[in-house]
């Protein structure tokens, strides 16, 4: 056999059903399907016997450790000589499993092709809210230009969602590490390091739910700042510029609302006309950039609607990763504290 997909599953029944029945369409049918049930209080079995029958697929439970040790779980028991990893979030076009074959059968021992990783798409029947999230994971003006596309200003580290590995590099390696947040990170950090170079296939694209709500998705992307310390702890010198925006952006709007904040104040006690300005222009930089925003969103997903919830979406995502990447800063850089005593309580739980 030559694929396996490798599916580790938290609480997410009805995203399971949506996944597998994409897979029972893909016109390519050599693959099985690894389901890895990570210690779920709403287990997805019934979804997985109800494509049993259709689909040569695994379904496997453990206690919760962590989506990159269920991969691990996971990967122990596969059969393929190339493992798929998505995340339960995902839906595959049909020709998806095609375009992988099409770009694998391409390479040769003396091009090393070891690990490739491809990028994700809003998908037309996802809810506004959704779509918005993606629009801000993968916009240039959120930084998530960086995330996987057609070009690349740096070097390409797949992601989690959406990447494949030969087997043989993936147990070379020892799998994910037990990383919370960013172990995909890291492993493509460690597969960089031992000499390959993962490529992007762009036709092997996926539609990412990603998040439902702007409260999870605040969550995600906090987590995600946080592990950005800890992989640079871990990897040194693998902290870029583009790291840094965020965090830049989040001082630099709390700083602005703070002096919006004194010169209203000072509008109150002294002259109004003389501290109006001092009030009112800090809010400038702040609409113009949600006016980018707003027309970027609209004319990209051809809906107004899901142009204004991208505002929220974009300060969501910019300023949960700079929260988290602060945090991580102080405890780990400042502190000195450990990985694991810095967010036991986040992540080792």
């Amino acid at each position: 056999m030559k694929y396996s997909i490798i599916v580790p599953v938290f609480n997410r029944p009805d995203e399971v059903d949506e996944l597998l029945e994409s897979l029972c369409s893909q016109t390519l049918k050599d693959f099985e399907v690894v389901i890895v049930e990570d210690g779920s209080e709403i287990p997805c079995k019934d979804v997985c016997d109800k494509y049993a029958s259709i689909l040569d697929l695994h379904y496997y439970q453990k206690d919760n450790s962590g989506p990159g040790q269920s991969r691990n779980y996971g990967a122990e028991r596969a059969k393929g000589d190339w493992l798929i990893i998505l995340d339960s979030d995902v839906v595959l076009p049909p020709g998806y499993m095609e375009s992988v074959e099409q770009k694998t059968q391409r390479s040769t021992p003396n091009t090393q092709l070891a690990c490739w990783g491809g990028p994700d798409a809003s998908h037309p029947s996802f809810t506004p809210v959704q779509k918005a999230i993606s629009y801000s994971m993968t916009s240039f003006f959120t930084t998530g230009g960086i995330r996987g596309g057609k070009k690349k200003l740096d070097k390409f580290y797949p992601r989690s969602f959406n990447m494949g590995i030969r087997r043989d590099v993936y147990l070379q390696l020892g799998g994910f590490s037990k990383m919370r947040f960013g172990e995909d990170i890291d492993f493509s950090y460690r597969i960089v390091e031992a000499g390959y170079q993962p490529q992007l296939f762009p036709e092997a694209w996926v539609w990412h739910k990603r998040r439902t709500d702007f409260r999870k998705f605040f969550r995600q992307v906090y987590n995600s700042g946080i592990a950005r310390i800890n992989l640079e702890k871990r990897h040194p010198n693998t902290l870029k510029l583009v790291h840094l925006l965020p965090s830049v952006f989040t001082i630099g709007v709390i700083a602005m609302v703070l002096v919006s904040a004194v010169g209203r104040v000072l509008m109150h006690y002294d002259d109004v006309h003389r501290w109006f300005w001092l009030c009112a222009a800090p809010w400038l930089p702040i609409i113009l950039y949600s006016l980018v925003i707003l027309i970027d969103s609209t004319i990209q997903n051809k809906s107004l609607k899901v142009g204004i919830l991208s505002i929220p979406a974009a300060f969501v995502q910019l300023m949960g990763y700079g929260l988290g990447f602060i945090e991580s800063w102080w405890k780990r850089c400042v502190l000195k504290q450990d990985e694991f005593t810095a967010f036991e309580k986040n992540f080792y739980q």
